[in-house]
C-alpha cells in the first residue's frame, strides 16, 4: 500500500476507530493491516457476545497522528476540526515517546460523549461503499432527515444500526424543534444537554410506567412502526431499542414545557404560592404538561408520581421562588439530575435482558404466570399503603404527642401493608418460576420468612 494515494476526508464528529475502518475500506484492506502503522499500548476493546466493540475509540500521540494524516492525505487542521478525539492526551501516551507512533484504545463514550452509528446511504452517497460509519451524536441528532432513519447507540451488543422512521414525521419534527428548544435554553440561562437530560428522564420515567397506562394508544403504535410493523415477537427487547426513537417528541415537548415562565408560574400557584400546601394530584401544571405531550389523562398520573425527576425539577422551582434554599447548589438547580433518576442507558437494558432470560423462570411473563386475582390483591395493597403515606403529608401540626401518634400509627398500618404485598410479590415471583433463593435476596427476606409466606399461601389454597 503506498500511503496518500487515496484522499479519504472524515466525517463531522466520526471516531478516530470509524475514519481508520473507512480509510482501510478505501485501500481494499482490512483495518487490521493498518493498525501495523502503529504501536499499541493495550487491547481492543470486545463486547460480551458478538466481538470487538463498534463503539470503540483510538488516540494516537503526535507522531501517531502524522501517520494517519499520510494515510488519508487530509490537513491535520481539518481533521482537528472534524474528529472530536483528534490530539486528545493519554497517560499510555507519555510527550517523552512522542517521536514513536503510539496508539491506544479507549471507549468512545469516556473520550467524546454519547457514539451512535451513522447513516450507510449517506457513507455509500460520499464514498462510493456502504461501510459503517460511528459518530459522536447526541440523542437530538439523531435522525437522518435525508433518509429519515433514526441512528441507535453504537455501544448496545446488538446488530441493528437504524430505525425507519419513515412513517413516524413528528420524529423528524421534533429534532427541527429541538434547535428553537435549545436557543430558548440559552436564552434562560440553562445549558441545553442539561435540560434534554431531565425531560429525558422524566419521560423515560413515563415510558416505563406506560405499560399499566390503559389509555396510552401513540407509544404502542410508534413502537410497532419501528420494529417493522409488529413488535409483539420480541416485545422485550424492542422497547428497549425502540425507546428513545418512539419518546423522542415527548422529550422535545417536555424539555419546551419545563423552559416555559408561564409553566414554572403554574407550579408556583399548585404550591399555594405564599401560602405554602403539597402538590395536589389534580395541580394544573401537570395537568397542562399532560395536554402538551398530547395526553389530556396524564396529569393526575404525573402529579402523584413521587419521587422522580419532574417532582424533583417542581421542588427546586417552588423553593426558588420562595428563597428558602440554601447555598448555591444542586438543591436550587431545576436542572439538576440526580443519578438514580438517570435513564438506563440502552447497552445496560440489554445486558440485564440477556441475564434474565438465561435465568430459571426469566422466560415468562408476569402477566401471563400470576393470576389476575393475585396481581389485583398486591396492586390494591401498594396503592393502600401508598394512599396511608399520602395522607400522612398533612397530619404534621398540633401538639406534639398528637402528631406522634398519628404519624407512628399511619407508618405502622403503612408498613403493615407494604410487608403483606412484599410476601405477595415473592409467593407470585416463585410461582412463576424465579429461585426461591433470588427472590429472598431481592426481598431481604431471610429463608424462614421466605418459608412462612410460602406455606401461608398454600395453606390457604388447600383451603
Amino acid at each position: 500500500m503506498v500511503p496518500g494515494v487515496f484522499r479519504v476526508s472524515p466525517f463531522a464528529g466520526e471516531t478516530t476507530f470509524s475514519f481508520l475502518c473507512r480509510i482501510a475500506a478505501r485501500y481494499g484492506l482490512e483495518a487490521t493491516v493498518l493498525r501495523s502503522c502503529w504501536q499499541w499500548r493495550n487491547h481492543q476493546p470486545r463486547q460480551e457476545s458478538s466481538g470487538f466493540r463498534m463503539d470503540a475509540e483510538v488516540l494516537l500521540n503526535a507522531a501517531g497522528r502524522q501517520v494517519r494524516v499520510g494515510l488519508c492525505d487530509i490537513e491535520e487542521r481539518v481533521l482537528a476540526r472534524a474528529l472530536p478525539s483528534w490530539g486528545q492526551g493519554d497517560a499510555k501516551l507519555p510527550a517523552e515517546e512522542d517521536s514513536v507512533p503510539l496508539a491506544v484504545w479507549r471507549i468512545g463514550a469516556v473520550v467524546a460523549g454519547p457514539v451512535a452509528f451513522g447513516c450507510r446511504l449517506c457513507a455509500a452517497q460520499r464514498c462510493g461503499v456502504a461501510v459503517p460509519v460511528v459518530r459522536y451524536a447526541p440523542r437530538w441528532e439523531r435522525v437522518c432527515v435525508r433518509h429519515v432513519r433514526w441512528q441507535l447507540d453504537a455501544d448496545a451488543d446488538q446488530p441493528l444500526e437504524h430505525l425507519d422512521v419513515r412513517h413516524l414525521p413528528e420524529v423528524t419534527d421534533a429534532q427541527r424543534r429541538w434547535t428553537g428548544v435549545a436557543r430558548r435554553a440559552v436564552r434562560a440561562g440553562a445549558e441545553p444537554e442539561r435540560v434534554f437530560a431531565l425531560a429525558h428522564a422524566v419521560v423515560t420515567r413515563w415510558w416505563e410506567q406506560a405499560l399499566h397506562w390503559e389509555r396510552e394508544r401513540v407509544w404502542p403504535r410508534r413502537l410497532h412502526q419501528v420494529a417493522g410493523g409488529d413488535a409483539g415477537g420480541d416485545l422485550e427487547r424492542w422497547r428497549i431499542v425502540g425507546r428513545d426513537a418512539v419518546v423522542f417528541p415527548e422529550v422535545v415537548a417536555v424539555a419546551e414545557a419545563l423552559l416555559d415562565p408561564v409553566m414554572a408560574e403554574l407550579v408556583w400557584m399548585d404550591s399555594g404560592a405564599g401560602r405554602p400546601r403539597p402538590l395536589p394530584a389534580d395541580g394544573t401544571f401537570c395537568r397542562r404538561l399532560g395536554e402538551r405531550v398530547g395526553r389530556e389523562w396524564l396529569g393526575p398520573l404525573a402529579a402523584t408520581d413521587y419521587g422522580g425527576p419532574l417532582t424533583s425539577w417542581m421542588g427546586s422551582v417552588i423553593r426558588l421562588r420562595r428563597g428558602a434554599g440554601g447555598p448555591p447548589g444542586y438543591d436550587n438547580d431545576p436542572w439538576w439530575l440526580r443519578q438514580e433518576h438517570q435513564a438506563a442507558t440502552v447497552a445496560g437494558q440489554l445486558r440485564v435482558l440477556g441475564k434474565e432470560k438465561k435465568a430459571p423462570g426469566s422466560g415468562t411473563m408476569w402477566r401471563a404466570t400470576v393470576p389476575a386475582e393475585q396481581r389485583a390483591v398486591i396492586s390494591s395493597l401498594i396503592d393502600d399503603a401508598a394512599e396511608q403515606l399520602i395522607q400522612l403529608r398533612g397530619t404534621q401540626t398540633g401538639p406534639s404527642a398528637d402528631v406522634a401518634r398519628r404519624l407512628l400509627r399511619g407508618l405502622s398500618h403503612a408498613a403493615g401493608l407494604i410487608d403483606q404485598a412484599l410476601e405477595r410479590t415473592v409467593v407470585a415471583a416463585v410461582n412463576a418460576g424465579v429461585p426461591p433463593q433470588e427472590a429472598a435476596q431481592w426481598a431481604q427476606l431471610p429463608p424462614g420468612a421466605l418459608a412462612d409466606a410460602l406455606k401461608t399461601y398454600q395453606d390457604a389454597k388447600d383451603r
